[in-house]
């Protein structure tokens, strides 16, 4: 069994007071919507949504799940609330487009009975019922430590130039607690930040004109990007590469999707966050079937008044990737080893 698959059951697994899942849900069944927030990110379709569906499956095979993506489209995002609860939704999984915007739909779905658990990005203005994240400013603080340690390493003097920083979305309210850990991250370190972006949508392209602009602007003085997800550090990568800056100066990410993975493994990108999305997914799936059953989750810690569950992941470099992701099963060499990756693959003694 794979450690992704340990970790599954563990999620899936946690306690509800004293009763056991399967007594605990025995007499659940309902309609769950899922509401993801955009297609940027693969995760989505490939990880968040087949994880809540197949842990649904067991804990509550009579309950009907919907499932919508809003293509970072808030008055979409809206559109789809309001039509899961006109299909009978009881329970709404929602990682909002607009954090913001997402309080009303919050307000409304309880004026009407119907629990909101947010997902992955908070509602900071408004408590919803529950909250599943991985810790985002945790993510953000490791992810900027780790690139100073580096920096360190390589012997990058503080005073020779500075960092960029390549946060998420303005209107997710996870980017911000990641934005949070950076700027944590990075204080005191000693290299300055030179400038820093707020990546509208996460979208990569908007990403790679920024850094592009940037190192117009600074040149050799960017010694270091810190990105805020897997996206838009290969936005900024693309940037260095389209420059013709060799090499590319130490880029973080976030995510551990194969591009990412591969990008390290080929030395372009210096770490990911493994967040196997899974995981969250069950967390949430078990919430929601909890709320169905009239049994209140318990809750570990309170973030913006609301109940929450934060999970905390790990960070990734060439010197764990085959350790951490490889031997544990969260992704093959046979996937990853492809192309010109064959070769780093090699170096790091992953096969495919």
């Amino acid at each position: 069994m794979t450690r992704l698959s340990h970790t599954l059951i563990a999620a899936s697994t946690l306690s509800l007071g004293m009763m056991s899942a399967t007594a605990a849900f025995a007499a659940a069944s309902g309609t769950v919507a899922f509401l993801m927030p955009d297609q940027a990110s693969t995760r989505y379709e490939q990880h968040d949504f087949p994880g809540f569906k197949a842990e649904m499956a067991k804990l509550c095979p009579d309950c009907k799940v919907l499932y919508q993506n809003a293509n970072a489209d808030a008055s979409q995002q809206q559109q789809q609330f309001n039509s899961v609860i006109a299909q009978g939704a009881k329970v709404i999984v929602l990682d909002p487009v607009d954090s913001t915007a997402a309080a009303s739909l919050v307000h409304m779905a309880q004026g009407q009975g119907v629990k909101v658990i947010a997902y992955d990005r908070p509602v900071p203005s408004t408590p919803a019922d529950y909250y599943v994240s991985f810790d985002n400013e945790g993510i953000g603080k490791s992810i900027a430590q780790s690139l100073v340690e580096h920096m360190k390493d390589m012997k990058i003097p503080t005073d020779k130039g500075g960092v960029l920083e390549v946060n998420g979305s303005p209107t997710d309210a996870a980017a911000g607690l990641i934005k949070n850990g950076i700027h944590a991250g990075l204080q005191g370190s000693g290299y300055k930040t030179l400038a820093e972006f707020d990546t509208p949508e996460w979208a990569p392209p908007k990403a790679q004109q920024w850094v592009s602009g940037q190192i117009t602007r600074f040149g050799s003085q960017i010694v270091g990007v810190v990105a805020a997800n897997d996206g838009t550090g290969g936005g900024a990568i693309a940037a260095f590469k389209a420059a013709g800056v060799n090499p590319v100066p130490p880029v973080t990410g976030n995510d551990a999707t194969t591009a990412a993975l591969q990008l390290i493994i080929a030395g372009d990108q210096y770490n990911t966050i493994l967040k196997p999305s899974e995981v969250v997914a069950a967390a949430a799936a078990k919430v929601a079937v909890g709320f169905l059953s009239g049994q209140a989750p318990k809750a570990e810690t309170t973030l913006f008044k609301t109940p929450s569950q934060l999970f905390k992941p790990a960070v990734i470099t060439q010197k764990n990737i085959k350790a951490e992701v490889i031997d544990k099963g969260f992704a093959s060499g046979k996937d990853l080893c492809t192309g010109r990756y064959a070769d780093g693959c090699k170096t790091l003694g992953i096969s495919n």
